[in-house]
């Protein structure tokens, strides 16, 4: 590790894996291997198979679970930490993480990657936003929809061991919030995080990519979980807009990703020949369909706390389709970088593709304003600085 991309402290941070890898578990392995910073790692998948805790364990153990303790611990008394940073502690590390940090004194930085600990599910839709600083009236609606795991039962519990945490203050550890957009920032705020303990800070990027290097191979790019809240659904039904209209004249469209909706994805591809699953693609094959894509679609329902799918658009110069959701209309600028569309609205969508189809040289140049959008504004010499400082801070509120 050289001196330029060392951090000023000793840290550790902790994050438990989601069953399904996303851009969440990406950020922490950037910083994990951009600056050798010690992880420690739970894993949802523990939970699952023949040698899972029974239900009642697992429910007892996302309030403390010694095991992971335990092993917090035992990195901490290998690195010698000044700080914890929690990117996410649940359900395997269990809400205890939090309390261990205030019984120690030890500084806690949260990031905000999602609405945890106001939420269950962590993600909420524009709709929620009215109701969002009332933390029962959240947990409630999340219940009815059975937002974690599908399960009423188990959304109800984790809206017990989060009301259990804030109840005892186990949340007052917190002594810096790092939220990854100005939206983040701005919601946490009303729902009473002090402002001054809440920072912004988007993540950076190091570019990969010649803009010389990229192509057009005529078809629009998705890439994201297949489930409703990234609006998959809403993609869909733009696409069959698109084929009713232009028929093998219309742009195709390539999804790359898995999910639970994978299956309709598959039958709607059979139904509309424009439409092609790629399923799960890393490395160099995911580079080549963003270098030869005409435009990156990001049509989510749900209330996105950054979106790095669009810095992967802008490294390739590609415009972004993105739905006004969250922080997604702060990095893609209406008729500057892409085109704003409505959550939800499928023909509003399929319209703004035409439109690119139509106008070539604006759909170039959304895509160089993109592109030059990410050099400016992703720099990662600025961020570690303020992330340096964003540490002082939160170490200096307990000595």
């Amino acid at each position: 590790m050289t001196e330029q991309r060392s951090l000023s402290r000793r840290l550790i941070q902790i994050f438990n894996r989601y069953l399904e890898p996303g851009g969440e578990e990406t950020w922490v392995a950037n910083l994990e291997n951009s600056f050798n910073l010690p992880t420690c790692y739970f894993n949802s998948s523990d939970w699952t198979g023949p040698n899972a805790p029974s239900q009642l364990g697992q429910a007892l153990r996302m309030i403390d679970n010694p095991a992971s303790l335990q092993r917090l611990w035992q990195l901490q008394e290998k690195e010698n930490a000044e700080a914890w940073i929690v990117q996410n502690a649940f359900p395997t590390g269990s809400a205890a993480i939090y309390h261990e940090a205030e019984k120690l004194g030890m500084p806690l930085i949260q990031y905000v990657h999602n609405f945890r600990p106001f939420s269950i599910s962590g993600y909420l839709q524009t709709a929620d936003l009215d109701m969002l600083p009332n933390r029962l009236q959240t947990y409630l609606t999340e219940i009815k929809r059975a937002s974690w795991q599908d399960s009423h039962l188990k959304t109800a519990w984790f809206a017990i061991v989060l009301s259990i945490a804030h109840l005892l203050g186990w949340f007052k550890a917190i002594t810096a919030w790092i939220a990854v957009s100005d939206f983040m920032r701005n919601q946490f705020i009303r729902i009473g995080v002090p402002a001054e303990k809440i920072f912004t800070l988007r993540h950076f990027w190091t570019p990969t990519t010649d803009i010389g290097a990229s192509a057009d191979n005529g078809y629009y790019l998705f890439i994201g979980r297949l489930v409703e809240m990234k609006g998959i659904l809403t993609l869909l039904e733009s696409w069959d807009l698109i084929w009713q209209e232009k028929r093998n004249a219309a742009p195709r469209l390539e999804i790359i990703g898995d999910g639970p909706l994978a299956e309709t994805v598959r039958e709607s591809a059979c139904k509309n020949s424009l439409v092609k699953l790629r399923g799960t693609v890393f490395g160099e094959a995911k580079q080549e369909l963003l270098r030869g894509a005409r435009a990156l679609i990001a049509p989510s329902i749900c209330l996105e706390s950054l979106g790095l799918v669009v810095y992967e658009a802008y490294d390739f110069a590609k415009p972004v389709l993105a739905s006004r959701a969250g922080a997604l209309a702060e990095i893609v600028t209406h008729g500057v970088t892409g085109l704003i569309h409505e959550p939800g609205n499928a023909r509003m969508l399929c319209e703004q593709v035409m439109s690119l189809e139509r106008e070539k040289d604006t759909r170039l140049a959304f895509g160089r304003n993109g592109r030059q959008w990410l050099l400016s504004n992703t720099n990662e010499e600025a961020w570690r600085k303020r992330f340096n400082e964003i540490v002082e801070l939160a170490i200096a509120t307990k000595q």
